[in-house]
């Protein structure tokens, strides 16, 4: 239903604190008074330090300490480290600390997120192929329980991005694919499981990524989508996760012209801005016409997508302003909370303004019960929830049901030792490190499982391939009985693309042999190859690289396992020949 469109004001406290009440904090008498009396205590440098969530890298007493002599923030996000590491720096937030701490992280595929040891179910492409809305309520089910032993209490998922354009460089696998209707449903399902565990959800990059090839982290991206299309695709997507409950919404550094033009009529093209500094993306239309109570934190500010539209000195305070109540991450942590102490100075941030943001982010701590006395994670619980039997089995049982066979040709597989022997083995792994849980030496994996089931393999290795000196063609095909090609190159932020690029000279890798030789391609994490070897006839996508997910794709590759996946993007991108 077309929604009426009008400006609303960014809201300010006291009102909030009487919101607080309501979905999605639900406070009693008991939490408001906590919110209340605590905000009261606070000076205006405690106040903005509240405002910040900061990155743990270095999670030791004299990181912290450097932390604490800048300012106390509200929130810090861990990169994994192990489950004592995490334990350990949790107790000593709760020594130093007299506010409690969110602490957040990227618990997109699992435990992974936060600690090394914990399980990574799947992606979330690899949980939309199975088709299964239950095991993205698993996903949801895994993160909380395994963040939740450790001592975190926020999960910066789900991703509800929907992947429309194949050539999004950092959406891609992270995505619950390009149907809008199963991003909404898996999307919920998680926020719902993730909750139940005392983990706040934070929905993910609104107004949504996906639609731009671009990458906020270079650029301030764009979701091009009319009003009535975006409230019938992304609009539908977040209004259901937020009816689910979820607790917090994370705003990217992503314009969405269409509302910001139909909300602000006047305003000139030049000055439409990303969603994390524009007043009417989260007042207007986050607030306003999708009714979301919670807290709004924004993306990174650390990305080229926040940092291009004005000056920094500007842009920390302008977030608050605009009805942000977090600020992740710092380029300098005493430089942006010297600008944002002067946005407070100068009135950039009302006083009002900035209560009310204070007010959310306790009103976050106390909806999970971080004010109450709870006994503490110790190391001895955690490892008996993280990286669990059980959670291992759901690892598997996505893995069996996501691998999908995007088109094959006939009478090639199963893949075996009795008809296929001597296999020609090409691997495709990016040389860049690798972001997003994805595993390194994925391609070197499968080939060792290959061995071990019998095969003769031969890793490729270039020749001469100039004019007058390539091997004849007929004494190739007559060295191998298959070729199989396996690509692990993933998406990840600050990379423009990801194609392949074959060996040197002359592509001497390239698919030369696909007319002669029964080929097989498989992609074990982006899922749009297609696109480079568009006439391959046998081709497909894993999604991940785990060990769960290796060893299923060798199941099915040998014909011990049916392939059950179903693609959630199009894997063809939109091209004729890639169906050939």
């Amino acid at each position: 239903m077309r929604r009426e469109l009008s400006p609303m004001s960014v809201e300010q406290y006291p009102a909030v604190l009487d919101s607080m009440r309501k979905p999605p904090f639900n406070l009693d008498d008991d939490g408001i008074a906590w919110v209340e009396s605590t905000l009261a205590g606070l000076d205006t440098n405690a106040k903005v330090g509240q405002l910040f969530c900061s990155i743990g890298i270095d999670l030791t007493e004299a990181g912290l300490d450097a932390t604490l002599k800048v300012l106390t923030p509200g929130g810090m996000m861990y990169r994994p480290c192990t489950t004592e590491e995490a334990i350990s720096f949790g107790s000593l937030l709760r020594e130093k600390l007299e506010i409690p701490m969110l602490v957040a992280a990227n618990l997109e595929r699992g435990g992974n997120g936060i600690v090394v040891e914990g399980t990574q179910l799947g992606s979330p492409l690899e949980i939309a192929a199975t088709g299964d809305v239950d095991i993205a309520r698993k996903l949801g089910e895994v993160c909380g329980r395994e963040a939740a032993a450790v001592g975190a209490n926020w999960a910066f998922a789900p991703i509800i991005d929907i992947d429309y354009n194949f050539r999004n460089p950092i959406t891609n696998i992270r995505t619950f694919g390009s149907d809008p209707e199963r991003v909404k449903n898996m999307g919920v399902a998680y926020v719902e499981a993730v909750q139940a565990h005392g983990v706040a959800a934070s929905i993910k990059h609104f107004p949504g990524d996906g639609r731009d090839e671009r990458d906020q982290h270079l650029v301030t991206s764009v979701n091009d989508l009319g009003v009535e299309e975006w409230d019938a695709t992304y609009g539908e997507a977040y209004t259901a996760s937020i009816a689910a409950g979820a607790m917090t919404v994370m705003v990217g550094h992503i314009s969405q012209p269409a509302y910001s033009r139909a909300l602000r009529p006047d305003q000139a093209d030049a000055d439409i801005l990303p969603a994390s500094l524009a007043p009417e993306i989260m007042g207007d239309l986050l607030r306003g016409h999708l009714g979301f109570n919670g807290l709004v934190v924004t993306d990174a500010t650390t990305m080229l997508g926040f940092a291009i539209p004005m000056p920094r000195s500007a842009a920390v305070p302008a977030a608050i302003a605009a009805g942000a109540d977090m600020f992740l991450f710092t380029r300098n942590l005493e430089e942006d909370f010297g600008f944002m102490l002067a946005g407070v100075e100068d009135g950039t941030i009302s006083s009002a303004r900035l209560d009310a943001a204070v007010a959310r982010v306790l009103g976050l701590k106390a909806a999970l019960g971080l004010h109450t006395t709870r006994p503490a994670p110790t190391v001895e619980a955690a490892k008996s929830v993280v990286g669990c039997d059980e959670h291992q089995a759901w690892s598997r049982e996505c893995a069996d049901k996501a691998i999908t066979l995007v088109k094959e040709q006939p009478g090639v597989l199963p893949l075996t030792p009795e008809r296929y022997k001597r296999i020609l083995y090409i691997p495709i792994e990016s040389a860049q490190g690798v972001a997003y849980s994805v595993r390194a030496g994925a391609c070197a994996a499968v080939r060792d499982r290959l061995v071990a089931e019998g095969f003769e393999v031969e890793d490729f290795v270039p020749k001469s391939f100039f004019e007058g000196s390539i091997e004849k063609t007929t004494d190739f095909i007559s060295s191998y009985d298959a070729i199989l090609y396996v690509a692990n190159m993933s998406t990840k932020s600050n990379q423009t693309q990801v194609r392949i690029e074959w060996a040197q000279p002359m592509g001497a890798n390239g698919p030369f042999y696909i007319a002669s030789i029964p080929t097989i391609f498989v992609s074990v994490e982006n899922p749009y190859h297609l696109i480079d070897v568009p006439r391959v006839k046998t081709f497909i996508n894993t999604y991940n690289s785990n060990d769960n997910v290796l060893d299923a794709l060798v199941e099915k590759l040998l014909g011990r396992s049916a392939f059950k996946g179903a693609s959630p993007v199009d894997a063809f991108c939109g091209r004729w020949d890639t169906h050939l």
